[in-house]
């Protein structure tokens, strides 16, 4: 079937706070959708489309999916390390002739006041921790914690949205359970308290997990700062209106 016009059917790769925004402003607009979660996290925010949880089964499940709820469009929201499921996205709708965009958070930048020390990846940061004990903000989401078992000689100062199933094995550390937005206040005064003497992060862009940067500043810590990966050769948007627009212009094929 020849490519035509038709009201779209969105499928939301999810897990930011741009993609709760999106799946409002979708909704407020009549536009059908639904909104896909990993299922990392057992409390959802509730949302205002239909609900999907957990994987495709790769680019061939996420293919069968499409093709099965006849999805016309993708958005990929996913958090900016989510770099398995951004590549598996672009696969499967570059297969079907899907129109794909990303809803991206533009990375932070270094500032004047700034120390970062910046690793390519995970195993980068892990390798900038052989260092003497020190007390370390390990802000790398509850994933990939055991990344950091090599280095057992630090305080490790770790903010969970949940609590951990099973007990961490860190010799020393702290666990706060928290959901950001956080205040660079809060922060500031989170890293005083456990005395924290270096921050690990991932460049997650964004508003929500930024206070702890600022905080870093402020008392003039150093920051381990996680780059992100190249980016995909995809459509890359910046807020939820640019999403509105594109999917008002982008072209559909009934085909699948």
């Amino acid at each position: 079937m020849g490519a035509s016009k038709s009201r779209p059917n969105l499928l939301i790769l999810a897990g930011t706070t741009e993609a709760a925004a999106l799946a409002r402003a979708v909704s407020a607009a009549g536009i059908a959708g639904t909104v896909s979660f990993a299922g990392r996290v057992e409390r959802l925010p509730a949302q205002p489309l239909p609900q999907r949880v957990g994987g495709f089964g790769g680019v061939e499940g996420l293919e069968a999916y499409l093709r099965e709820h006849r999805i016309t469009h993708v958005v990929d929201a996913t958090h900016p390390f989510a770099v398995q499921m951004s590549a598996h996205a672009l696969a499967a709708c570059t297969r079907l002739g899907l129109p794909l965009a990303a809803l991206t958070r533009p990375p932070w930048q270094e500032v004047p006041g700034d120390h970062w020390i910046h690793v390519p990846d995970m195993a980068g940061a892990v390798a900038a921790l052989d260092r003497p004990a020190t007390r370390v903000m390990l802000a790398v989401g509850r994933m990939h914690l055991a990344d950091f078992l090599p280095h057992p000689q630090h305080f490790y100062l770790l903010r969970l949205v949940e609590p951990a199933k099973a007990p961490l094995p860190f010799p020393q550390h702290h666990v706060v359970i928290d959901r950001g937005p956080f205040s660079v206040e809060a922060d500031r005064r989170l890293l005083q308290e456990h005395a924290i003497a270096l921050v690990v992060s991932k460049n997650s862009g964004g508003t929500g997990a930024y206070a702890k940067i600022v905080a870093a500043r402020t008392l003039g810590l150093p920051v381990i700062m996680i780059d992100r990966a190249p980016r995909l050769d995809r459509l890359e948007l910046e807020s939820v209106a640019a999403v509105l627009e594109w999917l008002a212009h982008a072209d559909t094929d009934l085909g699948v």
